[in-house]
């Protein structure tokens, strides 16, 4: 074997042996994020990518026809395209991008990766990029073009990271480094013919990956899970009223007198309710949004108790097929039953929508209360039942989002949006 066919095969085994011990640990992970799903994807390809090439590396040195040359620099030109796809990905999880920046990014990539493969494809027919004679690999002057697509996308990653206002200092350095070393690689692979250096260049990089982002994102799931605790318990010691239970009890009292049957349905609903609550304080997941829905239901149905044709609500429940923090929306009717509709003499009605569209999953809530000016009140105080508390756990449990639209004397709109990729 020549001296370039060894180093590209060493290479190619002490990748191949890296990447399985880094699949092996994220395959061993009971609760993968999503993020490292992903990953997982980039290391079992990346793996049958340097097999590829290792099996061409001890081929050629025994037989190598025109034909294998054909056959196997297409399909290598093609798996660079791929390897940078599944990195795209990988940036595109990681980072946090607005949901039509994030769609946009997606069919641009798709669009580009089309596209060259497309050109990988034809060089077969037309040479644009390489050929080969008497079983040896010919670049063409234009051979660069077919790393076009590679170049895209490492610049677009490293413009992505060094914008994003979510990600560290060191976040941004790594990422930053994971586009810069393969992409001055594969310039230098094009001035060293016949070592793969780019493939050396991507076990560091990926060692790099490893090392600081996966670190960095495990420290900050922590800290997040940990202030997400904390505001769990905050909000949940919030809905535990003293006087909401007293009169609560009160009304059931008064009920078993009258109507038992009735007595009993609401003494369940209150049953729920405190279940509900007091179960939210050791849940540390996401959950379905019915069981969300069954703990509004329980809620509403106690104040109709108490205060009758005051309280109104019409739900609008499109899908239910999606996961939301506990007590993220319950309060939210609470509010609206509190501090908007009962403000009104006469009362009002709310209405809770849920819906899909293209990438999220929606809830709104809608009332017709006496509503509020944004400089009229202060969101953080416990008048309006945690809906910062709500903000900062619906964005940072699940990417999520809450828009609250009010005016005075007319009502009040929250909406929250949920990502379609959240799963628990």
């Amino acid at each position: 074997m020549s001296n370039n066919s060894i180093f590209n095969a060493t290479v190619c085994i002490i990748g191949i042996l890296i990447l399985l011990i880094h699949t092996v640990n994220i395959v061993m992970k009971k609760n993968k994020r999503s993020d490292e799903v992903i990953l997982l994807d980039f290391f079992v390809f990346t793996i049958i990518h340097f097999a590829t090439y290792l099996t061409f590396t001890l081929i050629k040195t025994r037989y190598t026809s025109d034909a294998l040359v054909i056959a196997f620099y297409t399909a290598f030109y093609i798996m660079n395209n791929i390897e940078v796809l599944l990195l795209f990905r990988y940036a595109k999880s990681y980072i946090s991008i607005d949901a039509k920046k994030k769609k946009a990014l997606s069919i641009f990539n798709g669009c580009t990766f089309a596209l060259f493969v497309l050109m990988d494809i034809l060089n077969i027919f037309t040479g644009i990029f390489f050929t080969a004679k008497n079983g040896a690999y010919i670049r063409s002057d234009t051979m660069i073009l077919s790393q076009g697509y590679q170049f895209i996308m490492f610049a677009t990653v490293f413009v992505l990271a060094l914008t994003n206002d979510k990600l560290i200092r060191k976040e941004k350095v790594v990422f930053v480094f994971y586009c810069v070393l393969p992409f001055v690689a594969i310039i230098l692979q094009n001035i060293f013919k016949g070592y793969a250096i780019a493939y050396a260049s991507i076990i560091i990089a990926i060692e790099v990956l490893i090392m600081f982002l996966s670190v960095q994102k495990n420290i900050v799931i922590a800290e997040e899970r940990e202030k997400n605790k904390e505001a769990q318990i905050k909000l949940m010691l919030s809905q535990i009223q003293p006087h909401f239970i007293y009169n609560s009890l009160s009304s059931i009292s008064t009920l078993i007198t009258i109507d038992a049957e009735k007595a009993q349905k609401a003494l369940d609903d209150f049953t729920e309710y405190l279940r509900c609550n007091l179960s939210s304080l050791s849940e540390t997941n996401l959950i379905a949004f019915e069981d969300e829905l069954r703990h509004i239901q329980s809620y509403v149905a106690l104040e109709k108790m108490r205060f009758g044709e005051r309280v109104n609500i019409d739900y609008d429940i499109q899908t239910t097929d999606f996961y939301v923090p506990p007590l993220s929306i319950q309060p939210i009717v609470e509010n609206s039953i509190k501090h908007g509709i009962l403000k009104r003499i006469e009362g009002g009605s709310i209405t809770l929508k849920a819906y899909k569209n293209d990438d999220s999953y929606i809830v709104e809530v809608i009332d017709n209360g006496v509503g509020f000016s944004a400089h009229d009140i202060d969101l953080t105080e416990n008048t309006h039942i945690g809906i910062s508390n709500i903000k900062y756990r619906v964005e940072n449990s699940c990417g999520g989002s809450v828009f609250i639209k009010s005016e005075s004397q007319k009502g009040t709109c929250v909406t929250i949006v949920f990502p379609n990729e959240v799963r628990v």
